[in-house]
């Protein structure tokens, strides 16, 4: 016989014992659900051949590697290009991993930073990155400033005259520079009950610090870098984290033909604004190149279609809800669908000039 004091307990049904009082439920569990009886598309595979331009090494060994493939085949993902970010030994390990599926993928490498403050820091930064060209490199990142200086170089930023030749051999190479500046306005903002992207916001906050650029601040160093070096291809990722203002990165796009911009990791910062998006994506729709920057799962694939292809509204989906708010799709045109997809990809990688 039970005790008589767990009586009650077991009197309750389950749903009872594990409800919360609305006004004690923690912002962090927090997981709505649309009630709204409209139209839900489930997207199995892209419309158009897909080229992720923002991968990383997400695949640690051959086994690995093979799975990636089929989820590419699953989904419609015709190519992924890996920023690796390395040099030296480990872009060649990296390479041979990659390299069992060279119609597959792409392996980028990265600047090597050692001896930044050193005379000869440009000259064996340059030998290195012609190395990596020769062993299959087409481009470069990610290379990442989010307002202390690109990694690894103690406070140097992409507009410092360290950097220009390097960039001019990129151009040289026919090399594409893949670069994340900053981070969203969400980061900056107060971490307080009037920031609307708190969660993601605290995660990614970036603290004031005097030695810390802000956000128009930095992008002002890719605004310098891109202008020096009209040969060289920049690719801003994450959309040059302007998801709040993305007529600044208009701005950038209309002055500079050799910038684009990928929109790695960026889908649930635009799905609040969807008819907005839509206008800017189809203005400029021969510089926006499909990205991820997200762990190569199928439903994460289909999720990212399903948001630039239908007009399906107010849906939480288990892929990209980092924030608390419904997300909306694009309903992007067809031929933008295509360039954003796939044929914006092709020029770069194929190495045509901007």
């Amino acid at each position: 016989m039970k005790p008589f004091f767990l009586l009650p307990l077991m009197l309750l049904t389950p749903a009872l014992v594990a409800a919360t009082a609305p006004d004690q439920i923690l912002l962090k569990d927090y997981q709505p659900r649309s009630i709204y009886k409209i139209p839900q598309t489930r997207v199995e595979k892209a419309r158009y051949p897909v080229i992720d331009v923002h991968t990383h090494v997400y695949a640690t060994n051959d086994v690995q590697v093979e799975g990636w493939v089929k989820t590419m085949d699953d989904v419609g993902l015709q190519k992924s290009i890996i920023l690796s970010g390395s040099t030296g030994e480990k872009y060649d390990a990296v390479a041979v991993r990659f390299g069992r599926y060279p119609e597959r993928f792409d392996v980028w490498c990265g600047i090597d930073f050692t001896g930044i403050d050193q005379p000869d820091f440009g000259s064996k930064a340059i030998a290195e990155l012609e190395r990596c060209h020769k062993a299959g490199a087409k481009g470069v990142g990610e290379l990442s400033d989010k307002g202390r200086g690109l990694s690894r170089t103690n406070g140097m930023h992409c507009d410092d005259p360290r950097m220009d030749p390097i960039f001019e051999k990129c151009a040289d190479l026919g090399m594409r520079v893949n670069i994340h500046i900053g981070e969203d306005q969400w980061m900056y903002e107060p971490m307080d009950e009037h920031n609307d992207g708190l969660m993601n916001g605290y995660t990614w906050r970036i603290p004031p610090d005097p030695a810390v650029l802000t956000h128009p601040q930095v992008l002002a160093t890719l605004d310098r870098a891109v202008g020096k070096h009209p040969r060289t291809t920049f690719i801003a990722c994450h959309l040059a984290n302007c998801c709040a203002d993305l007529s600044r990165l208009g701005e950038l796009l209309d002055k500079y033909p050799n910038l684009n911009a990928d929109i790695g990791a960026r889908f649930s910062e635009l799905t609040s604004i969807p008819r907005f998006v839509n206008r800017f994506m189809t203005k400029y729709q021969d510089r926006i190149l499909y990205g991820t920057d997200n762990t190569p799962v199928p439903e994460m694939y289909r999720t990212s279609f399903r948001i630039l292809e239908t007009d399906d509204e107010h849906f939480y989906p288990v892929h990209f809800s980092k924030y608390h708010w419904p997300q909306s799709a694009f309903a992007l045109p067809d031929q933008v669908l295509k360039k954003i997809y796939h044929d914006n990809a092709v020029k770069l990688t194929q190495g045509e000039k901007p």
